[in-house]
């Protein structure tokens, strides 16, 4: 991870390399743009109360809110306590977003008959939250930014290499002071990332 300001706009840059993980603080208000560097790049996010990690960005509370599996600029997300936690503000992607899956983990590559010793966003997930002090006791679903996983007619899911083209990008807007947790994701089942993870980048905007 690298971290850049520049001193013109004060906006901090954070390179996510493949399979790794950050965490960021984003106060209330501020603007963060999850950008696809490469094109391809599915990135697993999650957003924690700053002051309380058993509130977190939840992807069935905000289907329920917005009433849609796949949000849209203007739509706010919400908390698994049904308040406001970010906004999406912008999407210059083609907008597909899985809200589905979880996160991969070591378990479910033992599920899929992969090795299990495979990095996996789970455990990024819980490495940078320990980092912070935080010890989850729950693994809230994440919102799949830029993963393309198809509902069919007969409510299959299938899985398509994610659409996103170099420098497209997510931004977000926090309502309340977070932890934002940006995973580029490891995982080869399903090829979502395409052949091979590439890493992103995350811009914090004042």
């Amino acid at each position: 991870m690298i971290n850049k300001i520049d001193a013109s706009t004060r906006v901090r840059q954070f390179d996510v390399a493949p399979g790794s993980a950050l965490g960021i603080d984003v106060k209330t208000g501020e603007h963060v743009r999850v950008v696809n560097s490469y094109g391809g790049q599915v990135v697993d996010t999650w957003a924690f109360n700053a002051s309380d990690a058993a509130e977190y960005l939840s992807m069935e509370h905000s289907r329920s809110a917005t009433y849609r599996l796949l949000f849209r600029p203007g739509d706010q997300l919400v908390s698994n306590r049904f308040r406001p936690i970010v906004a999406l503000a912008a999407d210059t992607s083609p907008g597909i977003h899985d809200t589905l899956h979880a996160a991969c983990s070591a378990a479910s590559y033992r599920f899929y008959g992969e090795d299990d010793a495979h990095p996996n966003c789970e455990d990024n997930l819980c490495g940078v939250m320990r980092e912070r002090g935080y010890d989850l006791s729950v693994i809230p679903c994440p919102w799949n930014l830029f993963e393309h996983a198809p509902v069919d007619s007969q409510g299959g899911l299938s899985d398509e290499p994610s659409a996103a083209k170099p420098g497209d990008y997510v931004e977000l807007q926090a309502r309340m002071d977070i932890v934002l947790v940006c995973s580029a994701c490891p995982s080869t089942v399903g090829k979502i990332s395409g052949a091979e993870p590439r890493g992103a980048l995350v811009e914090v905007h004042p």
